[in-house]
């Protein structure tokens, strides 16, 4: 297969599956609930982080945490005491449990209070050098500031220790991308889209490998420079708007 041909399948999928249909059907459901931009950061910044395992059980979740926040987040977040942060401590997906859970309400409290909020943070660390793995290193050294304990870290990926990243990178995808399709958000505008890194997880790597776009074996950061590098061949501008195609097909076909 060609250039050109790759391309117009790549073309032609991503815009079968950035459309609206498209979200009821992902955990990006959630944060499509509110209004605030705070609301929207939350939302999407916890569904995102338990996105792994059946999409309907994540979404289900998903909503439970909302519904445990009482459809408030940042209002919650900032001005509950400590009795009600107690009510997330029997929420459990997968390997995320009560302890991980209030302690992450429990960061993004400190996150907003005193660091100006999610954006800020990923800002902070992405103008070091203009790139989305000091971003999200700077993220996670801000995120776990607070005492925690040491086995809730692996809920917030590292990318110095060559970990893929899929759900921040998928968080930010959404955050930062804004292409009037209506699926994600665009809310963040100091980080350029060309910057962005494709999520990678096993569907999309998969098809990755099925067109050549990836050769390395292991789904980890070194991965997902190379796909976002041959990406940018087709979109240099916007190379993350395959992460449609490649997971689209993964999923649905």
């Amino acid at each position: 297969m060609n250039y050109s041909e790759l391309k117009k399948i790549l073309d032609y999928k991503y815009e079968s599956y950035n459309s609206k249909e498209f979200i009821a059907l992902d955990p990006v459901s959630i944060p499509h609930k509110f209004c605030k931009k705070e609301d929207i950061e939350i939302a999407a910044f916890l569904s995102a982080s338990i996105s792994w395992g059946q999409r309907p059980v994540i979404i289900k979740n998903a909503q439970k945490l909302i519904e445990l926040l009482e459809g408030d987040p940042i209002n919650f977040i900032l001005n509950a005491n400590e009795k009600e942060f107690v009510r997330f401590n029997n929420f459990v997906h997968r390997t995320f449990n009560g302890e991980d859970c209030m302690f992450f309400l429990h960061s993004l409290k400190n996150i907003y209070l005193n660091h100006g909020g999610l954006e800020s943070v990923f800002n902070y660390g992405f103008f070091e050098d203009f790139k989305v793995k000091s971003a999200i290193a700077h993220f996670r050294k801000v995120f776990f500031e607070p005492i925690h304990f040491l086995r809730t870290e692996k809920h917030i990926s590292d990318p110095t220790k060559n970990s893929a990243c899929k759900r921040i990178n998928m968080f930010l995808r959404w955050m930062v991308r804004n292409d009037n399709k209506g699926v994600d958000f665009g809310l963040w505008k100091q980080i350029p889209l060309s910057a962005l890194l494709c999520p990678l997880d096993v569907h999309s790597g998969n098809n990755a490998r099925k067109f050549g776009l990836l050769s390395r074996k292991q789904n980890d950061w070194k991965a997902v420079e190379e796909l976002t590098e041959n990406l940018r061949k087709f979109d240099a501008s916007d190379p993350v708007k395959y992460d449609f195609a490649l997971f689209g097909m993964g999923v649905f076909e």
